[in-house]
């Protein structure tokens, strides 16, 4: 991952006297595909630090809008029914079809230094993923995904 600067400056005479503005631009290389198996278009799938444990197979989806957990990790967390608050919004799985709720818990999720408080909806249903973070997570982050990189 890269980051440059781009002038806004023209390239007459004129603007190389006016005073220079630059905007910062955050953009892959090729570079950043090392290591990676080319053409692909993979889900990005990661390793997250949530209530405190380390968590695999964490979906990234930005196309959902809330965060799910399944009950492999609602069990390793050790969670129990009195840890949840009611969520009553209907939730479609993949398949189109509506998913039996559990209820709803506030966990921390850590990257590094930064923490950021979500939401997870917990649902009884399979998944090959322990959970799905959505949209609000990353951008509560300011982080950027490329599934190409």
């Amino acid at each position: 991952m890269f980051v440059a600067w781009l002038s806004t400056e023209d390239n007459n005479l004129e603007s190389k006297r006016a005073r220079k503005e630059a905007s910062l631009v955050l953009g892959f290389s090729d570079k950043d595909k090392i290591g990676t198996i080319q053409p692909h278009d993979d889900a990005l799938v990661v390793t997250l630090k949530i209530g405190g444990y380390d968590v695999k197979r964490v979906l990234v989806d930005q196309g959902s809008a809330v965060e799910i957990m399944y009950p492999d990790l609602y069990k390793g967390l050790n969670l129990k029914p009195e840890d949840l608050t009611a969520y009553d919004s209907p939730i479609v799985s993949f398949e189109g079809k509506t998913v039996t709720l559990r209820g709803q818990i506030r966990l921390p999720i850590q990257t590094n230094s930064d923490v950021v408080e979500v939401d997870f909806i917990v649902v009884d249903a399979y998944s090959p993923y322990t959970a799905i973070v959505a949209r609000p997570w990353p951008h509560a982050l300011e982080t950027v995904s490329s599934t190409l990189h």
